[in-house]
C-alpha cells in the first residue's frame, strides 16, 4: 500500500493510517493515498488565529513583500521546480502545461511582491483616497482607510491549477495579513503538498502562515466566523452547497466563488480567410483547446463565428486538432496529456453527449484516441472534440465539458453575436478578434456586462498577448453570474479584498496620526533645521518650511516664454489674453510658478535628499499675473523607507500661494532620501 499525504497542521505534519488512492493519470499507477481522517480542524483554525495571524501583522507590507520575493526565489531554483515538474507530469500536464501551474503561480508571487513593495506604505494601514472635509473650520475630517482582519483566509482550489491556484490565493491574502488554510482537490494535491513542503521547510513565512489539509474539508467550515473568509475555485453545485453553510449563511464568513464558465471567442464580421485575424483566432481555440487538455476555467467552450465564414473555421481548427499529438505528459513529441482522472474523463464524455442533443461532432471521437508513450484505457486520454451547434441550440450555453472540447455556434449580426455569449450567464474570460475598431467596441461594451475579462486580438497585439486564457496578477479574475461572482488578482485590489474598509472621522491630527499620512488642517512644525537637512531618520509627518514670498514678474514671464518656446497668447498676447475670461490679461506659466517655487522651498547643499523623482496631483487654481507674490508651504506628508536601500522615499504637501492666501498651485513633491546622513558630510558641503 502505498503512503498516506500528510497534511500541515498547527504547525506539524500529520498523515493517517490509510486513505483512498490518488492514481497517476497517464498509467493508472497508485502515487499515493490521501484523507483527512484525525485532522482538528478547530485546531488549525485556532493556530491560524492565534499563531500565524499575529505574525504575520507583525510586519509592514514592505516587509510581507520581502519575504513573498523570497519565496518565489526559493521555489525557482532549477532542482526545486525540476521536482515539481516530475510530480506535474502525473497529473497529466505536459512541460508546456507545467510551466504556465508552476511557473505562473512563482510568477504571481513576483508580481506580488513587486506590487506590495511599489504600490503599498511601509506601514500597516492603506489609506483609501484623499481625506473628506466634513465641516467649514477644516477641524474635523473623514478618512476611509483598509485595516487587516484577525481572521483566517480558507482556500479550497480546484484539481487543474495545483500550484498556480494555490500561490495566487496566498500571495494576496498574506500581504493582507491573513494566514492561510489551503486545501486543494484531492486529485492533485501531492503537487501541492510538495510545494507547500518547500514553502514550511524555507522558514521564509512566520510560522501559522500556511496549513494544508488533504484531503477532505471535513467540518473545517464550522468553525469560521465573521472575519474569516473562503476562497473557491470549482464547480456551480459545490459553490451552491457551500453557499448554504450556517457559517456563511448566517456568520458572516466572506465567501468568494469561481465556478464553471462557458467561456467564448467571438470572430468580428470584418475578418476573411485571408487576414491575419482568421488565423490568430483558430489558432487561439486550439490552444484553449489543448493547454491542460482543457481543463481550464477560462477555456474557449464557445467558437462565436460569422455564418459565412463558419465552415472555414470548422476547416482550419479541424486541420491544426488533426496535427496535435496525445500522449504520456513527459513522452517526446506530446502536445497534449490526459485528463486528470479516470473519473474527469468519464465527466467530459457525458457532457459531450449531452451536447450531442443539438450538435453534431466535426472533429475527433470521445470513445477512441490514438495515444504515445501509454496505454489509452489505462490513463485518463480523451481525443480534441469540436462540434457544430444547430441553430437555436441550448444546450451549449448550459454543459461545460471540463476538458478539450469546444462548439462552433454561427452568428448573422453582431447584436445576435452578444446575445449568444450572453446565454452564457456570466463567464470568466472571453475574446474578441477583429481589426476593426468599431467591431470590438460594439462587441466588447455588449459582453463586458457579462464577463470578468475581455481580450481583444488582433495584428497589433498579438505579439504580446498572453492569450485568451491566461489569468494575470494584475488584472481581476472572476466573472458575473455563471462564474460564481468572485474577483481574485487585479493587483493591489486582490489584497484590499481581504481588508476591511472602515470610514474614519476625526480631527486632521487624529486623521493623520491613525493612517500615517499628513491631513491638510492637522499640525505643522517648523524649526531652526531646514527639512532638507535631514534624514530620513530624523523626519517626521509635519515638519514644514514656510518660505519668504518672490514677485513674479512680466520680465520672468518672458523670459520663461523665450526659453521653453511656450509662447501660448495667455502669456504673450496682452490683448488676447484680457478677451480670455478665466484670466482677463497676461498670467503666468503654471509651470514657471512651480519652477519658482522650488527655487523659494529648496535647500542647495549636499544633504540628505538625494533627488526629486516626481510631482503628484499638480492643480493650478489662482491664475499668477505680473506684479503678484507668492509664496510655498511644503510639508512632510509621508515617510516610506525602501527596503534593502540606504534611502527611502518623502512625498511633501507643497501649498504656493498669493500675497492675499489664496492657493495657486497644490501638489506632492517626490523625494528621494537618505536613511542616514553623517555630521561630517554636512561639514563638507
Amino acid at each position: 500500500m502505498s503512503a498516506v499525504l500528510p497534511s500541515y497542521a498547527a504547525g506539524r505534519w500529520f498523515a493517517p493510517d490509510d486513505g483512498a488512492p490518488l492514481l497517476d493519470a497517464s498509467t493508472g499507477e497508485e502515487i499515493v493515498r490521501v484523507s483527512s481522517s484525525g485532522l482538528d480542524f478547530a485546531a488549525m483554525v485556532d493556530y491560524a488565529r492565534q499563531t500565524g495571524g499575529p505574525a504575520i501583522r507583525a510586519l509592514t507590507f514592505h516587509e510581507r513583500a520581502a519575504r513573498l520575493k523570497a519565496l518565489a526565489k526559493t521555489l525557482s531554483e532549477r532542482a526545486v521546480k525540476d521536482a515539481f515538474y516530475d510530480l506535474s507530469f502525473r497529473t497529466g500536464a505536459t512541460q508546456r502545461d507545467s510551466m504556465v501551474d508552476i511557473d505562473g503561480g512563482i510568477g504571481t508571487l513576483f508580481a506580488y511582491a513587486s506590487k506590495g513593495t511599489r504600490e503599498l506604505p511601509d506601514g500597516k494601514v492603506v489609506l483609501d483616497g484623499p481625506a473628506e472635509p466634513l465641516g467649514k473650520g477644516g477641524t474635523f475630517v473623514g478618512q476611509h482607510v483598509f485595516v487587516s482582519r484577525p481572521g483566517v483566509a480558507v482556500q479550497i482550489n480546484a484539481f487543474n491549477f495545483p500550484v498556480w491556484g494555490m500561490l495566487e490565493k496566498l500571495a494576496p491574502a498574506f500581504l493582507a495579513g491573513l494566514p492561510s488554510i489551503v486545501k486543494p482537490a484531492s486529485q492533485t494535491a501531492y503537487l501541492t503538498e510538495a510545494v507547500v513542503r518547500q514553502i514550511v521547510d524555507s522558514g521564509l513565512l512566520p510560522a501559522g502562515s500556511l496549513q494544508l489539509v488533504s484531503g477532505s474539508a471535513g467540518n473545517l467550515l464550522d468553525h469560521l466566523g465573521a472575519q474569516d473568509s473562503v476562497a473557491f475555485t470549482g464547480s456551480a453545485h459545490t459553490a451552491d452547497i457551500l453557499r448554504q453553510h450556517p457559517s456563511v449563511l448566517h456568520g458572516g464568513v466572506q465567501f468568494g466563488v469561481e465556478a464553471d464558465s462557458l467561456n467564448c471567442s467571438v470572430l468580428g464580421t470584418d475578418v476573411t480567410v485571408d487576414d491575419p485575424e482568421f488565423e490568430l483566432f483558430v489558432k487561439g481555440v486550439v490552444t484553449e483547446m489543448t493547454v491542460k487538455a482543457g481543463q481550464k476555467c477560462t477555456a474557449i467552450r464557445r467558437v462565436i463565428v460569422p455564418a459565412g465564414i463558419a465552415d472555414d473555421v470548422v476547416a482550419a481548427i479541424s486541420d491544426r486538432l488533426a496535427k496535435v499529438t496525445v500522449g504520456k505528459a513527459d513522452a517526446e513529441g506530446v502536445r497534449m496529456g490526459a485528463l486528470a482522472s479516470l473519473g474527469q474523463r468519464d465527466e467530459v464524455r457525458k457532457a459531450v453527449e449531452a451536447l450531442r442533443t443539438s450538435s453534431e461532432i466535426v472533429f475527433g471521437n470521445p470513445d477512441d484516441v490514438t495515444v504515445v508513450g501509454a496505454d489509452a484505457e489505462s490513463g485518463a486520454f480523451i481525443s480534441p472534440i469540436l462540434l457544430r451547434a444547430q441553430d437555436g441550440a441550448r444546450e451549449v450555453h448550459d454543459v461545460e465539458p471540463f476538458g478539450p472540447v469546444s462548439t462552433v455556434i454561427s452568428y448573422e449580426t453582431l447584436d445576435e453575436a452578444i446575445e449568444l455569449a450572453a446565454r452564457g450567464k456570466g463567464s470568466l474570460a472571453g475574446s474578441v478578434v477583429t481589426h476593426d475598431p468599431e467591431v470590438a467596441r460594439t462587441i466588447v461594451l455588449g459582453l463586458a456586462p457579462w464577463h470578468g475579462r475581455i481580450l481583444v486580438l488582433d495584428r497589433d497585439d498579438a505579439g504580446e498577448s498572453t492569450g485568451h486564457g491566461s489569468p494575470l496578477p494584475m488584472l481581476v479574475h472572476g466573472g458575473p453570474g455563471r462564474a460564481g461572482g468572485g474577483e481574485e488578482l487585479g493587483g493591489i485590489r486582490g489584497v484590499l479584498h481581504h481588508m476591511q474598509r472602515t470610514a474614519i472621522q476625526g480631527s486632521p491630527d487624529m486623521v493623520t496620526a491613525i493612517g500615517g499620512r499628513w491631513t491638510a488642517g492637522a499640525q505643522r512644525r517648523e524649526g531652526a533645521i531646514h527639512p532638507f537637512r535631514k534624514s530620513l531618520a530624523e523626519l517626521q509627518i509635519g515638519d514644514t518650511i514656510s518660505s519668504a514670498q518672490r514677485e513674479v514678474t512680466l520680465e520672468d514671464i518672458n523670459t520663461f516664454a523665450e526659453f521653453t518656446g511656450d509662447t501660448f497668447y495667455a502669456h504673450t498676447d496682452p490683448a488676447a489674453a484680457a478677451a480670455n475670461p478665466l484670466f482677463g490679461g497676461i498670467v503666468a506659466h503654471g509651470y514657471l510658478v512651480v519652477s519658482l517655487a522650488a527655487g523659494l522651498f529648496v535647500e542647495p547643499n549636499p544633504g540628505p535628499v538625494l533627488a526629486n523623482f516626481g510631482v503628484d496631483n499638480l492643480r493650478f487654481l489662482t491664475p499668477v499675473k505680473a506684479g503678484d507674490t507668492i509664496a510655498v508651504t511644503l510639508t512632510v506628508k509621508q515617510v516610506t523607507p525602501r527596503l534593502n536601500a540606504d534611502y527611502g522615499e518623502v512625498r511633501w504637501d507643497a501649498v504656493v500661494a498669493n500675497a492675499e492666501g489664496d492657493p495657486v498651485a497644490t501638489y506632492d513633491v517626490l523625494t528621494l532620501v537618505a536613511k542616514t546622513w553623517p555630521q561630517e558630510a554636512d561639514d563638507q558641503g
